[in-house]
């Protein structure tokens, strides 16, 4: 009986047992991507994620004689997407004419256009009597 295996075997090695340990890793991938709009980002992580073509053996340490037989990986679950901040120019009185730009995690995830906002103000002023 031939036995999958990709250990060389020499005469020297009759009578030593193969053996055969699985091991079972939690991978995590966190990715970043700019988009308008959450459905356009679940959109874009959809299409990235795990290269499984460079899941191999390559990822293991092999001495002493231990030698990989094989490496797999495979989805389980994903958080919901989360919101880390808006694209904004920075606190700087010059950062609209040099372009500087940073990642506001303060910002809100939906820009509220100001006549909507001025809006909601006054009608929470004429709630409260004002």
């Amino acid at each position: 009986m031939d036995t999958q295996t990709d250990i060389v075997l020499i005469k020297e090695d009759l009578g030593k047992n193969l053996y055969r340990s699985k091991k079972y890793y939690t991978l995590v991938i966190e990715q970043d991507v700019l988009a308008d709009n959450k459905d356009e980002a679940d959109k874009k992580f959809t299409e990235c994620g795990l290269n499984h073509s460079k899941v191999n053996t390559e990822i293991t340490d092999e001495k002493d004689g231990v030698s990989t037989y094989m490496v797999d990986a495979n989805y389980s679950d994903s958080d919901t997407t989360e919101y880390i901040g808006k694209v904004s120019y920075t606190d700087d009185e010059y950062a609209e004419e040099n372009g500087d730009v940073e990642i506001d995690q303060y910002a809100d995830e939906v820009d509220i256009p100001h006549e909507v906002d001025v809006q909601l103000e006054l009608n929470a002023d004429q709630e409260r009597g004002k």
